[in-house]
């Protein structure tokens, strides 16, 4: 079995406490983390405040750090893809694409950081600034709480790492306890890179953990990925320190009856069942004109079945089990709950521990759990509408509002949900589920605030510092 312990200020640690990991198909313990407690925590920031307060790390130093890590996760790629496959449940090929991801995300944090800068203010734009300069730096905040999920837990954790360092500032991580291995290669990964200690620290643990972090008086800036309640939580207990939060949604996609059909059914298909539907922005709800409605029903079930859902080592295998047997409880009963109110089960349904089938229901009530909540699961809810008006309201019925996607070849209709989409981001001709690391990424509403994305992760991380120079 292997084990693995806490990393901080650039020693590795036991702690005589224990989080076992399991395999999410078989259901054996394959590996140990040590258990973090209050006294690690402090332990991890402390390190962090005293790497920032002893000189920052030059730009070119940063970034140089990242590529060599970006280099170091490529070449383990194999290795960890098989821990992500184990610990998440998602099929291998999946996994070892999410450490892809990671490696573009740190080269994109490197090339970012070279790029950081701040901005010239016209003063004499005023009258009686004559003899003033100014000009704004972009400083580091300090040291950052990053709190990253379990679905993608290598990348998600790298959304809020790369930009941290790339920006300057030092940095506590707390992975999931669900899936805590996958940062373990990312702290032997910045560590052989370079990174000097106290820079980047792993704690482990659960929310007892990620309350002590996020309550540390040492943390200046804390992200969160989870939950709106806990991203709640973690706001309330900020302060008046900044915060990012990336949480949850029960996305939507509309099919114009315009679309490219065949696209629009194969998209939305993927959208909804990949990594069993487990992201943020996965394809929850359809809303399809209501001309081409039954056809779209019909369609978007025979894709669903023809997925293999099964054990993620093997390669035929596309859906592989859920993150825990009642993850899994909890979809089965949604979806019965749907079908007990009225909706239509196209396909699915079905549960054998932690899997759950890919499952297509009609005629879905917008009240439904698996309409107006996050489902986070292969679940996706069909609707029909009449008028392109309907359809965008009907999207913006939600507390909701992270991504929305639109198929169509109408450029009046794809600007008018642009516009009235209440998300943060408007997908044209694909789903809600798109997502590349240049863009700014994040929601509104309950689907929270602030922005990831390389550039402007690192914005957030950073202030505008004020200098006005008098001749």
């Amino acid at each position: 079995m292997e084990r693995y312990g806490l990393f901080i200020g650039g020693e590795w640690m036991e702690t005589g406490a224990t989080i076992p990991v399991e395999d999410k198909y078989r259901g054996d313990v394959w590996a140990e983390v040590a258990l973090a407690g209050a006294a690690e925590v402090d332990a991890a920031v402390r390190a962090a405040r005293q790497a920032f307060a002893e000189g920052p790390l030059p730009a070119w130093r940063r970034a140089d750090i990242l590529r060599r890590a970006a280099a170091l996760l490529l070449a383990w790629r194999d290795e960890i893809g098989l821990a992500i496959c184990r610990e998440v449940g998602k099929p291998l090929a999946e996994a070892k694409m999410e450490v892809e991801w990671t490696v573009g995300l740190f080269q994109l944090c490197a090339e970012e950081a070279m790029r950081l800068s701040g901005e010239m203010v016209p003063l004499d734009a005023q009258p009686g600034t004559e003899d003033r300069l100014a000009f704004a730096l972009r400083v580091p905040v300090g040291v950052v709480a990053a709190i990253a999920p379990f679905n993608y837990p290598l990348n998600q954790a790298a959304h809020k790492v790369g930009p941290a360092i790339g920006a300057g500032n030092a940095v506590v991580l707390k992975p999931s306890p669900n899936t805590p291995v996958s940062a373990v290669y990312m702290a032997r990964a910045l560590a052989k890179a370079g990174l000097p200690p106290g820079w980047f620290n792993l704690v482990q643990g659960a929310g007892d953990v990620g309350q002590a972090l996020v309550e540390h008086p040492g943390v200046d800036f804390i992200s969160f990925t989870g939950s709106a309640r806990t991203g709640l939580a973690v706001k309330q207990a900020a302060g008046l320190r900044p915060v990012t939060l990336e949480l949850g949604s029960n996305s939507a996609t509309v099919v114009h009856d315009d679309a490219d059909f065949e696209r629009a059914v194969s998209l939305c298909a993927m959208g909804a069942f990949s990594n069993a539907g487990q992201a943020c922005i996965s394809v929850q709800r359809v809303y399809v004109q209501e001309r081409i409605y039954d056809e779209f029903c019909r369609r978007l079930a025979a894709e669903a079945e023809r997925l293999v859902v099964g054990d993620p080592m093997d390669p035929r295998t596309q859906i592989g089990p859920m993150i825990s047997v009642p993850a899994a409880e909890r979809a089965e009963q949604w979806v019965r709950e749907a079908v007990a109110g009225g909706a239509r089960l196209l396909t699915g349904g079905r549960r054998q521990g932690a899997l759950f089938w890919p499952t297509v229901l009609a005629g879905v009530k917008p009240d439904m759990k698996v309409s107006c909540e996050e489902v986070f699961a292969p679940v996706v809810a069909l609707s029909p509408y009449s008028t392109l008006d309907e359809a965008l309201a009907m999207v913006n019925d939600t507390a909701y509002g992270l991504q929305a996607g639109i198929f169509t070849q109408n450029i009046g209709a794809a600007l008018a949900a642009a516009r009235q989409l209440q998300v943060g981001g408007v997908i044209i001709n694909d789903t809600s589920l798109f997502r590349r690391d240049v863009l700014p990424y994040g929601g509104v509403k309950r689907s929270g605030h602030g922005r990831e994305g390389a550039r402007y992760a690192m914005e957030e991380m950073t202030v505008l510092r004020t200098v006005v120079v008098r001749a």
